[in-house]
């Protein structure tokens, strides 16, 4: 299930620190970006003071770098979209465009027409954000990142169908289509890959380049 975005209020190290990882499960770190700013919410938003953005194989995490209590961070899972944005029309700077998965049924969601730039952010219905770098040569290789670990992280869908047992024989669905059409399931005339496969192409995670 999709988490959303979650502050992050406690870090390592000394000086601006560094942000936990889970070494037990796994997690290391892939990359570091320093002098990224970061806006949540719509492009109405000021951007936060620039901080330092980490990728880790599980997460994307900025913390600020004059703030040891502020930090945010988002897993992979539930990213749910990533671009590379320079057109100035979309965002005033070039920047990395997020879509984040809250779990939130669509009406509960950030509504961007009642946010201004004194609002308490809800960071349970933010669902986009903007990491803008200092230096907009390295958007390419942010997105290259965000790409692989994208992949290090697909939707369990698979393993929740495999959970319920959709799986049926020929005979069981030929029984079916005998029941008539009103019969609660249908086979597709090609059944070959389930939802959210197209072959080894892995859609959980949808990415765009513009």
């Amino acid at each position: 299930m999709a988490a959303g975005l979650r502050s992050v209020t406690e870090r390592i190290g000394d000086g601006a620190g560094q942000p936990f990882l889970d070494g037990a499960n796994g997690e290391e770190l892939m990359h570091v970006q320093p002098g990224v700013s970061i806006v949540l919410g719509n492009h109405h938003r000021s951007p936060e003071s620039p901080g330092t953005l980490y990728i880790t194989t599980k997460q994307v995490v900025w913390l600020s770098d004059t703030d040891r209590a502020k930090g945010y961070a988002v897993d992979f899972i539930s990213v749910s979209l990533h671009a590379v944005s320079r057109d100035p029309e979309a965002y005033s700077s070039p920047c990395i465009y997020t879509q984040i998965e809250t779990g939130a049924e669509e009406d509960e969601s950030e509504d961007p027409g009642s946010e201004s730039d004194d609002d308490t952010l809800n960071l349970s219905k933010i669902t986009e954000m903007r990491l803008v770098p200092s230096d907009p040569n390295q958007l390419d290789t942010l997105f290259a990142i965000f790409c692989e670990c994208a992949e290090l992280n697909p939707d369990p869908i698979e393993e929740e169908e495999g959970e319920h047992n959709w799986v049926f024989s020929a005979d069981q669905l030929e029984f079916d289509a005998h029941e008539g059409d009103d019969s609660e399931w249908a086979a597709p005339e090609n059944s070959t890959h389930t939802i959210g496969a197209n072959g080894n192409i892995d859609l959980a995670h949808s990415v765009v380049q513009v």
